[in-house]
């Protein structure tokens, strides 16, 4: 089978939320920009992983990495990191931004699925933040994502609680009351409970480590980590050591 069939047969995605991503490509690196956010919550992920794993000298595979935000910062850490995307516009902008921070990461088109097939149990660290809500399956990624790290490594996910406040506080507030997010980013629909979070990586072999929430605080315009996770909230999975494969060695 060859790469574009591979890339057929895994289908998920939703080309709606590719464009929209596209569309908004060319300011990823602007951080006064709809990624505003973004930037501004990227030390706390940063932090959060960094109090998990040295990177350093680390294989890390960052999954719908768009302009590159935190494949760039996981870089900076040491880590050696491969980058992936569907959407052309974002892995240009992330190339182009490549070139002036002189980082060496490898970008590519390609999806988490096919991925996996190619290159199973090859890296230390997998990260998959603010990516599982914009596809039709987040399980399959979960799947992929397991595939994809060593015995023994770490995974990341950051997603949307489903519930009333999540509602009002990432789409009423952040999109249509404080603008911190462009009309549309999100659809409730595809937010998801920690408790099937949970399921999917239980159901996929992995081993819970920590789950927080991220807060904005709109009078002082900061985020910051907390326990609740009603709203925005990551999560840390380890892959268990293949016990027969160290008893052989």
């Amino acid at each position: 089978m060859t790469h574009a069939e591979k890339q057929t047969e895994f289908n998920n995605h939703d080309d709606a939320e590719i464009r929209k991503f596209e569309a908004l490509a060319s300011r990823w690196w602007d951080p006064h920009s709809e990624f505003k956010p973004l930037h501004e919550i990227n030390p706390l992920r940063m932090g959060f992983i960094s109090s998990k794993i040295n990177l350093a000298g680390k294989r890390v595979i960052d999954i719908g990495c768009g302009g590159g935000i935190l494949s760039e910062a996981m870089a900076q850490q040491g880590a050696q990191v491969t980058a992936i995307d569907l959407a052309d516009a974002s892995l240009a902008v992330a190339k182009l931004h490549k070139l002036e921070s002189g980082l060496d990461i490898h970008y590519e088109k390609i999806s988490a699925e096919a991925m996996a097939e190619r290159e199973a149990a090859s890296f230390d660290v997998v990260t998959c933040l603010e990516m599982l809500e914009h596809v039709p399956d987040p399980e399959a990624i979960v799947r992929a994502c397991t595939k994809l790290v060593k015995p023994g490594g770490h995974l990341f996910f950051s997603t949307i609680n489903r519930n009333p406040k999540a509602y009002v506080f990432a789409i009423l507030g952040a999109e249509y009351i404080l603008n911190l997010l462009p009309k549309g980013t999100h659809d409730y629909a595809k937010f998801i409970k920690p408790s099937e979070l949970l399921a999917w990586t239980r159901h996929n072999g992995l081993e819970s480590g920590e789950l927080t929430g991220m807060a904005y605080n709109p009078i002082s315009k900061r985020y910051s980590l907390e326990s609740n996770v009603d709203v925005n909230y990551l999560g840390h999975f380890t892959s268990p050591v293949d016990t027969k494969a160290s008893s052989q060695a």
